[in-house]
């Protein structure tokens, strides 16, 4: 797909004269958008990488677009309600969603939530992979994953697990972990990674699993056992991927993404991808979500289409075999 360039052309005097005929073509509504304000929907509270994705984001596309870009918090029940919130919209493509890919994939299924993401939502964008830090505190007598696996086997139910909420990719690597290694550990939801990390760095839970882990690490407060979702991890030096760590074969992902009402327009949809293609092409946009361990990539809608299904496909296995509910 070629980089998108905003036209700028004469398009108020041919949108009027069109107005009075009633005969403005769907392409040109399309080539005007936007003309307004985007409201950009978070669906986790400020200070998490949701969070901080959708600022880096919502600035970029301010730019691009020439038009104020508004990040929304929406927050509670595991990224469901500001889903839900965008869902109802107005299908314009004015209110888009920073979706975590567990908002998607998993939460509707363990909180049943009102929506189904296939048929109620169209996505827009694929803003990356995302690598998750399985970290503990220094505390716990592990300083690999093999021992932690070993000391939680010796003590079930002792190591609790903290994450940004039910049904988030974090709950869902949290059991898949559990289910790979036969170890019996407890989930503490939290509304957003903030919160989880401040616990996790205090000694109230013994395991963290999140992407914004890593600058708890860098700074001494977390250990870090592995990483999942990422290709290489260079700015945890001696830190194995969840593979190299020894549990081969992880199929748990996450990822953001960005997504819309399913009733938007074509043309609508087909200009803001544009725009998400162009941010994946840029190096400054690239370096910044790089630094909080996601890997945005230009992805055709297809291709962001059949990802979110095997991920929808993957996390149903886990929901079902780990028995997991809210």
């Amino acid at each position: 797909m070629t980089t998108f360039s905003r036209r700028h052309f004469a398009g108020a005097t041919l949108a009027g004269a069109a107005a009075v005929t009633g005969l403005v073509p769907a392409r040109a509504w399309a080539e005007a958008f936007p003309a307004r304000q985007l409201h950009y929907v978070s669906p986790y509270p400020p200070g998490g990488t949701n969070d901080l994705v959708a600022r880096i984001v919502s600035r970029k596309l301010a730019a691009n677009f020439s038009q104020p870009v508004v990040v929304d918090n929406r927050s509670g029940a595991g990224g469901t309600i500001g889903t839900q919130f965008v869902v109802q919209a107005a299908a314009d493509g004015y209110t888009v969603l920073n979706a975590s890919s567990g908002n998607l994939s998993s939460a509707p299924q363990v909180l049943g939530a009102p929506y189904d993401p296939l048929a109620d939502l169209v996505p827009v964008g694929f803003l990356g992979h995302t690598r998750f830090v399985f970290a503990v505190h220094p505390s716990v007598p592990a300083t690999t994953l093999a021992e932690l696996i070993a000391y939680a086997k010796k003590n079930p139910r002792k190591i609790n697990y903290g994450t940004a909420g039910n049904g988030t990719g974090g709950h869902i690597a949290g059991e898949y972990l559990r289910l790979r290694t036969g170890i019996d550990i407890v989930h503490v939801p939290y509304r957003g990674s903030a919160p989880a990390l401040n616990d996790a760095v205090a000694g109230h839970v013994q395991l963290v699993l999140d992407p914004l882990a890593a600058q708890h690490v860098r700074a001494g407060k977390l250990r870090a056992l592995a990483y999942s979702g990422a290709t290489v991890s260079p700015d945890l030096p001696g830190v194995p991927s969840i593979e190299a760590a020894g549990v081969p074969g992880w199929e748990a992902t996450n990822f953001f993404l960005a997504a819309v009402p399913a009733k938007t327009s074509a043309g609508v949809v087909e200009q803001l991808h544009r725009q998400f293609v162009e941010l994946a092409r840029d190096a400054d946009t690239v370096a910044e979500l790089k630094a909080l361990g996601v890997e945005i990539q230009p992805l055709s809608l297809p291709q962001i289409a059949a990802l979110l299904k095997a991920e929808i496909d993957v996390n149903n296995r886990v929901i079902r075999a780990a028995g997991i509910t809210a």
